[in-house]
């Protein structure tokens, strides 16, 4: 019994045929399967607990963000004050030595004239 070339090729083609049915049926079986949906949607809720962590996770960085550059104003603006009050307290003592020293050169130059007209009566 000899079989022909045409017959093996069918043959072949026949068993590729069933062999592609057979992976579609398991897939679709698979598919269907509870365990496999039941791992899907577990799947499906870790990775949404993890961009809910993440984003609270995001949502708290900004948070201590805001709150670290708020300090920072807070501290660089009572700076700015300490700074304006050394600057006026300065001003003000300058001012006094000034007037002080005026005073006292007017003392200097009074006691000077009162001298001179002491020498000349």
């Amino acid at each position: 019994m000899m079989t022909s070339d045409r017959d093996r090729f069918e043959r072949r083609l026949k068993n590729a045929s069933e062999a592609k049915q057979s992976k579609l049926e398991r897939f679709q079986s698979a598919a269907n399967d509870p365990e496999r949906l039941a791992e899907r949607a577990r799947r499906v809720e870790v990775a949404v607990a993890r961009k809910a962590e993440q984003q609270a996770k995001a949502t708290m960085l900004l948070q201590e963000k805001e709150e670290q550059e708020r300090q920072q104003s807070e501290v660089a603006q009572r700076e700015a004050e300490q700074a304006t009050l050394r600057e006026t307290t300065l001003e003000a003592e300058a001012a006094e030595q000034t007037d002080a020293l005026e005073v006292e050169l007017k003392a200097e130059r009074d006691r000077r004239y009162a001298a001179r007209r002491n020498r000349k009566r």
